[in-house]
């Protein structure tokens, strides 16, 4: 028992600080981001590496690195400090919500982000959000560590006990030169360039699965970061991509790129809302706006 009562007097304030090195990338920028000397730091890492028996970060160059204890600890130490906050705002009785860290493919950013967070500052002014954007898998990682409370993503992906929320549909548009001839078939594609995002993105799986059961291989693959690049890249006759039709509609290439049906099986893409607590009231306030967006569609999972 007295065991348990030690282990349970961990320091909040020592797990604030191992956050904050992870999170900003080195004992200098953490020790400026908590207004802290870096000596003060460093032995709050020391210690807490000390209360544990492990190493929490090993040195890479100049840089840190998690060990793998480390990364286990990161995982309790964000949810922890994260139901503090939120009992501490429960008992005060406090109108404020702690920011909403939400996670979100490019292409929602882009095109179906806006409105959903307009009606949702409306709905609760006082309900700052913290945006990060990534691939689907990148993002379900974040989710499961605890490092975002919730992300909308594309399917394929695998649930791993979250909970999921079907949103809206996206239609899935092939995309080339605007000289390149039509495309009825994935060998059309045969030797060419795939520009996509990179390993990690639903739509780049949807599109490597659908020329990989011809046999098609590309000449290569160009990564980018974002939608305008990939649509620059494939009107310049770069190569061929998959693009939402939702965020070509954004975009002011439409007259140099061509546009191609994909087959009835993977042209329309489910995309989810995947979060891991039910509780947090940023999150119920998140779910409440939904329903003026979602496209009918059941919540299921994937």
């Amino acid at each position: 028992m007295n065991k348990i009562l030690k282990m349970r007097r961990m320091d909040l304030n020592s797990l604030d600080v191992f956050c904050a090195v992870v999170n900003e990338g080195g004992i200098v920028r953490a020790a400026e981001k908590l207004n802290r000397v870096q000596s003060n730091v460093t032995t709050r890492i020391k210690q807490l590496e000390q209360r544990l028996g492990v190493s929490l970060f090993r040195r890479r160059g100049r840089s840190l690195e998690l060990t793998p204890q480390g990364a286990d600890l990161l995982v309790h130490a964000e949810r922890l400090l994260r139901l503090a906050d939120e009992a501490e705002l429960s008992v005060r009785g406090s109108n404020s919500l702690r920011p909403l860290r939400l996670g979100s493919m490019e292409s929602t950013a882009a095109s179906r982000l806006p409105k959903i967070l307009a009606a949702l500052h409306r709905s609760k002014p006082s309900l700052k959000v913290e945006l990060q954007t990534g691939t689907t898998a990148q993002l379900i990682q974040r989710v499961q560590d605890y490092r975002l409370d919730a992300a909308f993503v594309g399917e394929p992906f695998e649930r791993n006990g979250l909970n999921v929320r079907s949103v809206f549909r996206e239609e899935l548009i092939l995309v080339t030169s605007a000289d390149h001839p039509p495309v009825t078939q994935s060998s059309d594609l045969h030797g060419q360039t795939l520009i996509t995002f990179g390993k990690g993105c639903s739509y780049r799986t949807i599109i490597e699965n659908w020329i990989s059961e011809a046999v098609v291989k590309p000449s290569r693959i160009s990564e980018f970061s974002s939608y305008h690049a990939i649509a620059a890249c494939v009107a310049a006759n770069g190569g061929y991509g998959i693009i939402p039709a939702s965020v070509l509609e954004t975009l002011s290439l439409n007259s140099a790129i061509r546009k191609h049906k994909l087959p009835d099986g993977i042209t329309m893409n489910r995309t989810y809302l995947v979060w891991n607590d039910e509780y947090l009231p940023s999150i119920s306030a998140l779910l409440d706006q939904l329903p003026l967006f979602e496209a009918g569609m059941p919540s299921t999972g994937a």
